[in-house]
């Protein structure tokens, strides 16, 4: 028999297999100090299937990689967030939540096949051994090369390392050879991405995930906003896929007063527990709007969840991505780990808005998808809200069983959809076009002091369109035609310049002037 075909059919067979060994007794042990996989005492028929198919089967087989199609496809019966990390995985996974890594600190893009950094961490490694944004990145320690066609996960595993250690790099500058030695250091991410103001009074903060530091930067940021003078809050959770259930629970604790229930988590082996605001929050009165879309998930719609509930936000957007189920993450004896969802969260009215996950992985996976060619994402038809209905305390209407409906729909620009756009955004044209447009004109840009300057003096002249569409050509792609199309773009480009100048924040203050839903909310605060 063919290993295509092992493949399709002897994973399913075995995932059969090790549900019912699981039901039947399996309990995972994170201090099992066994090598032996799925090994609890006396071998089970999970284990003795194993060891005839290491032993007796007709064609050599790599155990490890066989193991790990077994795992895989049995946490895929179970449901859609039950995961195995490889050995090889967990350090970087682990650094997501960290909301750090041990590295040299550079923000890097591709163009070329070569290595260019686009941004230098301040005062981090790379800036402190004279790294500049402009450089080729060639070579790591010599004979580690660093340009050709290579993954920008490969580049990350070259120049990332223990903090303290030391790499050389050989980089390209205004043509000329040189040679760096960094002594590579702990790198912060941060998962407040951008906090500013937009009016005298109404502020505006970006979380992006909730890490171990989350709530830390959350009350920096905030505190920041409030001494500028904000009395209303713009909170964005849109893209945020969720992360660490405790800062987003702190998080809430700072909007919310009393003892109020913030969410509840429960699973058949895991009893009830109760989060409840423990503290006086400093922004517990005053006006808040949250910001949500289908890419809002896990943590964030606790969060958002709880504030609806309470009638503490208004909710804008569209309706969030519906994931209610809790993963605890246990580490394996092969250095592996596995992250298995143990319960499922309910908002303080009892909403579970986990969305079905009866229809297979592939199904769930697609429902995004769906929404569109359904039309949800254009238009709010309330005879499609999913799940059971539930009341707040001021009698509006809350549904559960498939994400955090808002309370002001605002539906997708199909501006993004059309097809010219899609190519260009989907390959890296536009970034290095402004990137080298910035390097070319580098003292000009650098005038400017404000991201509010920059915006209002900014724009592409004839010349730089002309320049524009020949960068296009090299790569295969067409001028869009449409005035609408154009202004995005135009659009686009202004804010990657921002981005470029400015970071996160020069990159969202020119998209939110021009974006609906931020609009919504500045409108609902006013």
């Amino acid at each position: 028999m063919s290993g295509k075909k092992l493949s399709i059919w002897l994973p399913l067979l075995l995932s059969i297999i090790l549900v019912i060994g699981m039901v039947l007794g399996y309990q995972l042990n994170v201090t099992t100090s066994s090598g032996s996989f799925l090994h609890n005492g006396n071998p089970s028929s999970v284990q003795e299937v194993i060891d005839l198919i290491n032993n007796k089967y007709v064609d050599a087989i790599r155990p490890d990689s066989f193991k790990q199609v077994v795992i895989e496809q049995s946490l895929a019966n179970l449901d859609p967030h039950s995961i195995y990390i490889p050995p090889k995985d967990v350090k970087e996974v682990n650094e997501e939540l960290m909301g750090n890594f041990q590295g040299i600190g550079v923000e890097f893009q591709i163009f070329n096949d070569t290595i260019n950094v686009v941004n230098v961490v301040p005062n981090g490694p790379a800036a402190q051994a004279g790294i500049a944004v402009g450089d080729a990145l060639l070579k790591a320690n010599d004979s580690i090369g660093l340009v050709g066609n290579i993954n920008p996960d490969s580049i990350k595993n070259k120049l990332r390392g223990p903090a303290g250690s030391l790499v050389k790099i050989t980089l390209l500058r205004n043509g000329q050879l040189k040679n760096i030695t960094v002594k590579r250091g702990s790198i912060l991410v941060p998962s407040v991405e951008v906090a500013y103001m937009v009016t005298p009074e109404i502020g505006y903060l970006k979380i992006n995930r909730f890490g171990e530091r989350t709530f830390e930067e959350f009350m920096q940021k905030l505190e920041s906003l409030q001494k500028q003078g904000m009395k209303k809050l713009i909170l964005d959770l849109r893209g945020n896929g969720g992360g660490i259930l405790t800062e987003a629970t702190a998080i809430a604790d700072q909007f919310l007063d009393d003892e109020k229930l913030i969410v509840y988590t429960e699973g058949a082996h895991s009893p009830r527990i109760d989060y409840r605001c423990k503290r006086d929050g400093i922004f517990e009165k005053n006006p808040l709007v949250v910001l949500v879309n289908e890419t809002t998930a896990s943590a964030s719609e606790v969060l958002s969840g709880a504030l609806q509930d309470w009638n503490r936000a208004t909710i804008i957007g569209r309706r969030t991505f519906g994931k209610g189920l809790v993963q605890q993450q246990f580490q394996l004896s092969n250095g592996g780990a596995l992250r298995l969802t143990v319960a499922r969260y309910y908002t303080p009215l009892g909403r579970n808005i986990q969305k079905p996950y009866n229809k297979g992985k592939e199904a769930y996976e697609d429902e995004l998808i769906n929404r569109f060619h359904d039309g949800e994402l254009l238009k709010l038809d309330s005879s499609k809200l999913k799940g059971p209905a539930y009341k707040t305390p001021n009698g509006h209407l809350v549904y559960g069983g498939g994400g955090i409906t808002p309370d002001i729909f605002v539906p997708y620009d199909t501006t993004l959809l059309r097809s010219s756009l899609n190519k260009i955004f989907s390959k890296n044209t536009i970034n290095w076009f402004v990137y080298k447009f910035y390097l070319r004109n580098r003292s000009y840009f650098d005038n400017f002091k404000t991201i509010r300057a920059f915006e209002q003096a900014f724009q592409l002249n004839n010349a730089q369109w002309s320049e524009l569409e020949t960068y296009l050509k090299s790569d295969t792609l067409k001028m869009p035609q449409s005035d609408i199309a154009k202004k995005e773009l135009a659009l686009r480009i202004r804010a990657l310049m921002a981005r470029q100048l400015f970071g996160s924040a020069g990159y969202y203050e020119i998209m939110n002037a021009n974006d609906e839903t931020f609009e919504k909310a500045v409108q609902q605060m006013q």
